[in-house]
């Protein structure tokens, strides 16, 4: 999803949040193909789509993370960070808000969004320790993947992680294990700044549209199911 903006921003990695963007539109464009009956697609147990939906989230919280890495070389204002999280928190609450309209008892209480603007906050103090955000990073993916405990069975907990079964909602996205991709992000950033950034060089070539997309990201995020869901009522005349 979105990361903070500057002037130091890297086209390269753009072009990367944008493929990103086009997985993540395909992914829902499927999923609602499956809400309105046009196939029959099992989203939550079916292999493929489970493990698509890992690798999308798990490259925008990774190029979140280097993004963070990468922003320290234009040492940005600290009013410009705290005003992007502030926009990404306000379209969590709009994406709540509207979810529970539409869904009101899978409603999104804790998805993407939240767990973006919670991560970014809590890895800030280490934006600048890439060895201790790894091993961090790391411990939070273990213990997001192996450790569950009923006393999380809840939305008063739950948005931390370590529930013991998927809770009823459209979008789930607890800081563990998914804070800590964003934390192995600021350790890969560094390592992409040690490097001058070439090994993102590849992406550099792809089409500028790409990158326009991913500078874009957050706003796209925003009006890409809406307009999708409208088009599918359109056509399906409901």
């Amino acid at each position: 999803m979105a990361i903070p903006q500057h002037l130091s921003r890297d086209p390269a990695l753009d072009a990367l949040r944008g493929a990103a963007i086009l997985a993540m539109v395909a992914y829902h464009f499927s999923f609602d193909l499956r809400y309105f009956g046009v196939t029959h697609w099992d989203f939550y147990r079916d292999p493929f789509w489970l493990n698509a939906r890992t690798l999308i989230l798990s490259s925008f919280l990774l190029i979140a993370g280097i993004s963070l890495a990468l922003a320290q070389r234009g040492r940005p204002a600290p009013s410009r960070f705290w005003r992007h999280v502030a926009r990404i928190a306000l379209c969590a609450l709009a994406v709540s808000g509207a979810s529970y309209v539409l869904f009101p008892e899978s409603w999104i209480w804790f998805g993407v969004l939240h767990a973006i603007a919670v991560s970014l906050l809590l890895a800030r103090p280490l934006v600048r320790r890439p060895g201790l955000a790894l091993a961090i990073g790391a411990a939070m993916i273990a213990a997001g993947n192996l450790y569950t405990n009923a006393m999380f069975d809840n939305r008063a907990l739950g948005w931390v992680g370590f529930m013991t079964a998927k809770p009823r909602t459209e979008d789930y996205v607890p800081l563990f294990p998914w804070t800590g991709v964003l934390l192995v992000g600021i350790a890969a950033g560094h390592a992409v700044v040690r490097r001058e950034l070439r090994p993102l060089a590849f992406a550099a070539r792809w089409p500028r549209w790409m990158a326009w997309l991913g500078r874009h990201s957050l706003p796209i995020y925003m009006v890409h199911q809406p307009l999708l869901l409208g088009a599918l009522f359109l056509v399906a005349g409901r």
